[in-house]
């Protein structure tokens, strides 16, 4: 793990040499019939397990792969699905190999070799999988390589009796070798390994992706679906999915949109790899239960990247539960593809074996949304439907819409089938608490809503009825925290019809002393079903109560915020982002400021006391150690959804000072984006920071 990061810094550092050219490489082969029979027997649908990249933060040992393996049996996950025990990189001794030319573990993190490990892991009922590289091992770059080895190599890791090889390319990149030509003689070597031993292949090319430098077209991550599905069990199709000890959401939904470039290479014995789960490595619950709905409706390898003895019993409901993991499962092997535009609202559909769907609604926003499509929009005819959410377990029947209401960073799964029989209960979607306005000013669409003491905020929840049968007296009850008052506004109808809705509201008063932090709305929908009675769902959002807003002339980088992102690590106060240098551009030191990298939003409440803002914003120095990749940003002054200033592109050599009026602003949002070049070296800085309130 430590020779990963160390190479993904080099490269930010420019200490790597990025090649500028590659051989050659043939015409892409079609994808149409591409697995071999034994590579369709070795992994017909996506495998499951888990590594020690991630999870350890460090360098795996004998004892730490042991105690996992244990977990897995005896937390239920390995019956789940989750056999592989995968050992990444820095697994070799400093000097890989022997000198009859035998790799050779490293004796003080395996003091009795692999084999023994391999043994133990076996005699769980589980399977191992081991880390190479298709370059050469290069001193000071590169700390494990079988370039020149590839027969030897697959000859020791088959007697070593491992079940799996993941083959990255970091020494490959460094040795300007063609991955196609590399990877293909490595698999004919795992095939023809002296043992016969069987074992997966996953080709893993993350670092030649575009967020890296501008590498040719075909040695780029994006490029391994040509050829990867004749040759492998599984390929990764984008850069890691995050850093050791931190995987972001954002950086989730960014693999997931490059894995989704290629459907069609996917299939029975070699599936598109989107990188490892990665819970509480810096997602909430729900970000990550997004994940695990996405990756299973990819038909993606389930690889477990987090520390898998210290996850919370939600977690480990997440990863194992049934109904979602069948849909990853699925026999079919088909991967999930988009319905209709993309956006913050999104459909996808993955079509499975017996002729169901599976359906995605995917909220990519900030606020709780109601999503909707058709069951005709996802290949499916009739007018009854039945849906069962794979994550809740209710089952309903819809006369052919499908909705959800999904919380922010969010995402429903349900299996849609044809409904037949006797009629089911109707699928009545109870919405999610969302406040709709402040005082008097309305909640812009998409964005997280703030309040604060004293305020008075309108809540709505819409019920909708996609059933084919009428549901009567709809009735929601809001609750709210203590001190806190919810007023009902309006009257609830008698009714709802077959593909209708109703909102009911509240005015949700806050009082003075309410304390900041994070608080919750609670919703209980009520309606009556013939036949079935009263039934309920509940719903729940969360609610940001602003902290108290700045008072006179402040550095408002030395205020509390209400939420701060950044595009790598965490903003930091008076310094570049990371922490490591102050705040620099152009050569001129700034003893305040913020330091964050794209894409980034710092949130402050100032509600409406303050009249002023002043600051430099910029690229910072640092990026000058670096290579030449990224180091553009824009930068972005919003106030209660409306634009005071806008910086345009922001490269190197740019500096741009803003003198700006708060009057009448109620929440800040400071935006810094991506000048459009990827990248991770946009070190951006908002400097200054003076606030007069």
């Amino acid at each position: 793990m430590k020779r990963r990061l160390t190479v993904l810094l080099a490269l930010l550092a420019g200490l790597l040499v990025v090649p500028t050219s590659a051989r050659a490489v043939p015409p892409a082969a079609s994808v149409a019939a591409s697995a071999s029979a034994s590579q369709q027997v070795l992994s017909p649908t996506p495998y499951m397990g888990w590594n020690t990249y991630y999870a350890l933060g460090g360098d795996p040992t004998e004892a730490e792969v042991k105690s996992i393996a244990d977990f897995l049996v005896s937390s239920g996950l390995r019956d789940a699905g989750y056999q592989y025990v995968w050992i990444d990189g820095n697994w070799a001794a400093p000097t890989p190999r022997s000198s009859a030319g035998d790799l050779v573990p490293n004796p003080d993190q395996f003091p009795n070799g692999l084999k023994p490990l391999v043994d133990y892991i076996h005699s769980k009922g589980l399977k191992a999988g081991i880390y190479t590289d298709a370059g050469p091992y290069i001193p000071g770059k590169c700390g494990l390589g079988s370039h020149g080895y590839y027969q030897r190599d697959a000859n020791q890791f088959a007697a070593w009796k491992f079940d799996a090889v993941k083959v990255d390319y970091l020494c490959g990149i460094a040795a300007d070798l063609d991955p196609k030509t590399v990877y293909t003689e490595f698999a004919q070597a795992l095939r023809n390994n002296a043992s016969g031993r069987p074992m997966i292949f996953n080709l893993c090319n993350p670092v030649t992706s575009p967020d890296w430098g501008n590498y040719p077209e075909e040695q780029q991550s994006t490029y391994s679906w040509s050829y990867a599905p004749a040759i492998a069990q599984s390929w990764r199709t984008y850069t890691d999915v995050g850093f050791v000890g931190e995987i972001k959401f954002k950086d989730v939904l960014r693999n997931y949109d490059a894995n989704a470039r290629h459907p069609e290479a996917a299939g029975p014995g070699h599936f598109n790899d989107p990188d490892y789960l990665g819970p509480e490595l810096g997602m909430n619950d729900e970000e990550f239960r997004t994940q695990m709905t996405l990756w299973s409706a990819a038909a993606a390898p389930l690889v477990i990247g987090s520390d898998v003895r210290k996850l919370s019993k939600t977690s480990l409901g997440i990863l194992s539960d049934r109904d979602v993991l069948a849909i990853n499962q699925d026999s079919a092997g088909v991967q999930a593809v988009r319905v209709g535009p993309a956006g913050t609202k999104e459909t996808w559909v993955k079509r499975l074996a017996n002729g169901d769907r599976a359906v995605v609604l995917l909220n990519r926003g900030d606020s709780p949304a109601t999503l909707t499509t058709k069951a005709s929009s996802v290949g499916l005819s009739g007018d009854r439907f039945t849906l069962k959410n794979a994550w809740t377990n209710q089952v309903t029947e819809s006369a052919g819409t499908i909705s959800a209401a999904v919380p922010a960073h969010g995402a429903a799964l349900f299996r849609v089938s044809r409904a037949t029989g006797r009629p089911g209960v109707p699928h009545v979607v109870a919405g999610l608490p969302q406040v709709t306005k402040v005082g008097g000013d309305a909640v812009p669409a998409g964005v997280a809503p703030v309040v604060a003491g004293g305020d008075e905020a309108r809540v709505e929840v819409t019920v909708r009825n996609d059933g084919a049968r009428p549901v009567f007296s709809p009735r929601v009850e809001l609750a709210v925290p203590t001190g806190w008052t919810a007023r009902p506004v309006g009257k609830a109808p008698k009714l709802l019809t077959p593909d209708s809705s109703a909102t009911l509201a509240f005015t949700v008063t806050l009082p003075a002393t309410a304390t900041p932090g994070s608080s919750t709305l609670t919703a209980t929908t009520s309606y009556e079903v013939t036949g079935k009675g009263r039934l309920r769902q509940e719903t729940a959002t969360p609610l940001v109560v602003a902290p108290a807003p700045p008072d006179g002339g402040v550095v408002l980088s030395h205020h509390d915020w209400i939420s701060a992102t950044s595009g790598w690590m965490s903003p930091t106060v008076d310094r570049s982002v990371g922490g490591w240098t102050p705040i620099s551009m152009l050569g001129q030191e700034y003893p305040t400021g913020l330091g964050v990298a794209s894409p980034s939003t710092v949130r402050y409440y100032l509600g409406d006391r303050c009249t002023r803002l002043t600051t430099t914003v910029g690229i910072d120095d640092a990026v000058r150690n670096v290579g030449p990749e990224g180091g553009t940003s824009t930068f972005q002054v919003i106030g209660d959804g409306r634009v005071l200033f806008d910086s345009g592109v922001l490269g190197r050599d740019d500096v741009r000072q803003a003198d700006i009026d708060l009057s009448g602003v109620r929440v800040l949002d400071l935006v810094v984006g991506d000048g459009g070049d990827g990248g991770y070296n946009d070190r951006a800085n908002w400097a200054g920071l003076n606030a007069t309130c």
